[in-house]
Formats: C-alpha cells, structure tokens, sequence
C-alpha cells in the first residue's frame, strides 16, 4: 500500500460477471487508486480479455502469482463459492486484505458423501460443517489485522443505504422486515447442482435481501444503542419446476438435480421482532428484488429491480444487440424498464468504494465478516429447517 498516493494493488481471482462487475466500479472509486495488477483465471483466454478491457498489469492462470506478489495489497475474490473458504485463508495467511464475492462459503459435499449431496446429505450436518469453516476464517482473520470485505452489493444499493440511513436518525423500532429476489434461474448448468453451488435459490439469490435486512436491524440496533441478535429461523423450501414438463420447462431457466427453487424463511430476533425472506427461480419477466422496513414510526420501501426510471418500447432489436437493456430478459422488443445508473442503484459501485476506503484507513466495513458469517448461518439453518420441518435455534 502506497499511503502518500492513496494507491492500492490489487489481484482479482476469477475473470467471470463477478470481475467485470468490479472492474467497472474500480474505474469509479474517488479518493484513491485502485492499481489493478493481477487478473487470476485458469482459462487464459477469459484472462487476456478482462487484461485487455480493464488494463490489468498481468494475467496468469495461478493463484500463487498474486499471493507471492509483495506488492499485491488486496486479493479480490470472483471465483465460484466451492473456491472461497480455502482462497480467504490462503490470502489473509500471506498477509493480504480479502475482499470475497457472495455467498462466504458452503457446503458442496466431502469424500464418502452420497450423491446427489442435497438430497442425501443431511443438512445437520452441511450446518454444522459451515459453522466450523466460519469459525477457522474467524480466527484466520483476527490473528492477520487485516480488512476482510463482503462483496454483497444489495446492502450497498440506493435505496437500502437510504433506508439505512433513515433508519439511523429516527431511532426506529423495527417490528418486520421483508426482503425477495426472483428470477427465472441461472442460465449456468452448474447451478442446479448442490455441489457446485451450496445450496439453490436462497444461497444464490436470496442472500441479497437476507443480508440487508440483516444489516438494517444492526443499524437499528446501534442507533438505539441495544444488542440485537438472531433467535430462530424456520423455512420452507421446493422444487417446483419438476412438476413442469419439457414444453412447459421452455422459459425457465431452473433445472434443478438436488437444490431448491423456492424458498421462504422466517427469522425471530432476540428482541421478539420478525423478517421473512422469499426467494425463487420461478419468476419471469426480469429480476423482482426489493426490501421493506414496517417501524414503530413509519414505513419504507426500497425497490432494487426493476427500476421504473425509464421505460422502453422497441419493435426490433436492431443495434440494441450488444446492449444489456435489463436482467433476465428474453427479448428487447415491447414494453421495457432498462437499467438506469445500473452501478449505483444496486450497489455495486459503493460497496468498491467502501471496500478501499475500510482498506486504505483500516476502518471497519459496512458489509463486513460479521455479515457474512450472519447471513450463511441462516442459511444453512434454514435448510436444516425446511429439511426438518422444524425451527431451528440459532
């Protein structure tokens, strides 16, 4: 770390969505420069790409050129979740802050295991399992000093830092919070696997809510000057799309072999207070994420998508090929709600910038390991729950 330039070099692990997502936000930070060195993938070729598009120093297909790099401040981790718990180690032990894409790790099957995994694997023990991981990461982390971040853009989003803020200065009590994001699945095969993943739709995308609700009541909690923790969750989750035949499979992404498609959990605080999460891979027409805030003294809606900004209508896609209008979207002709502000309005470019901030001053981030270890312990009792039929005492 450069401290008379505000310079920090970075290593980004895995040339995916997730990189070029940061590659666009670095472009953006203020108040200090993001020196991109290392861009790490085992496809070479997806290597060189990002290299050329966002003007990384080096490529290399190895994880240890970026950890033995000296220079290198910050290991930014884009790689597939089965990746993360062994690659936070192994940076945080060469004396590197990390930051880590969602989810923080999970369960995807140990040697002698049955297959599929999610559906012979008791989720008793994927739980427990978790929590060990976590608590090694923990200790991990307080023996090195360093910063680790949580890239979980929805916490950073517009309307979830207003909410937030909102939040902080009324003093509210929070009595319910309500969180979803649905789509229509994952094109990626890989995701209908649990060994792939950790989990379906609640790990894939249903950890955005959960982590901002999770978030508010902590905002809550420190204005208010309580300690407010988590008590009890319970779930219900499904496989919907197999009761669809293949006609009727034709728009849905999900296919999933031993993951769920739908998931809905309920969560109790210490303090008697209450949220609910949904989450589904059931839903057409683009992405529906939002969360909502029900107080002792007011209400607040926070809409992340689809965003009612601008609205379009197009009778053909001409030049609109290489334009990416909305999410999940099959076609660009009719009646659209493009992006608009797109890094802003879901969070990605304030969680990069909170991230070299926290790294650069040693300040604590606003999506930080507490977060992270949070939200993947709800999740992994809320698959014991649903799998149970039970709650789950956390």
């Amino acid at each position: 770390m450069n401290e008379s330039t505000n310079t920090l070099t970075i290593a980004v692990i895995g040339a995916g969505y997730a990189a070029r997502l940061h590659g666009d936000a670095y472009r953006r930070v203020y108040g200090a420069t993001p020196r991109l060195k290392w861009i790490i993938d085992p496809d070479m070729e997806r290597a060189e790409k990002l290299k050329a598009a966002y003007g990384y120093e080096f490529a290399a297909p190895d994880f240890s050129s970026a950890l033995a790099d000296g220079e290198v401040d910050v290991i930014d981790i884009c790689t597939p979740p089965v990746c993360h718990r062994d690659m936070i180690l192994a940076a945080l032990e060469a004396g590197k802050h990390v930051i880590c894409e969602k989810p923080l790790l999970g369960y995807f099957g140990e040697e002698g295991d049955p297959e599929p995994v999610g559906l012979k694997v008791p989720k008793a023990k994927m739980y427990a399992k978790v929590l060990s991981d976590m608590d090694r990461l923990d200790q991990a982390l307080a023996r090195s000093g360093k910063v680790f971040c949580y890239a979980e853009n929805y916490v950073y989003a517009a309307a979830v830092q207003r909410a937030a803020q909102l939040i902080g200065f009324k003093k509210s009590k929070l009595l319910f919070l309500k969180g979803e994001e649905s789509l229509k699945g994952s094109q990626a095969r890989a995701s209908g696997e649990w060994r792939n993943i950790g989990g379906g739709s609640l790990i894939r995308a249903g950890v955005h809510p959960l982590s901002s609700l999770l978030m508010l009541k902590q905002t809550e909690a420190r204005a208010r000057g309580e300690q407010i923790g988590i008590a009890s969750v319970v779930a219900d989750m499904g496989m919907a799309t197999r009761s669809l035949n293949q006609y009727d499979h034709r728009y849905i992404a999900a296919d999933p072999t031993d993951v769920e498609d739908y998931a809905s959990l309920s969560i109790t605080f210490t303090d008697g207070t209450k949220a609910q999460v949904n989450t589904s891979d059931l839903l057409l027409g683009g992405t529906r994420g939002f969360i909502e805030a029900y107080s002792s003294d007011g209400v607040l809606y926070g809409k992340i998508s689809p965003v009612d900004v601008v609205k379009s209508y197009y009778l053909d896609e001409e030049g609109l090929e290489d334009v990416e209008l909305s999410e999940m979207l099959l076609t660009k002709t009719g009646w659209n709600q493009p992006f608009v502000a797109d890094e802003t309005i879901r969070g990605f470019l304030g969680e990069l910038q909170d991230f070299v901030e926290c790294i650069l001053t040693g300040r604590e981030p606003i999506s930080n390991f507490a977060l992270a270890r949070d939200t993947t312990k709800v999740v992994y009792a809320a698959y014991q729950s649903a799998e149970e039929g039970r709650r789950i005492d956390l």
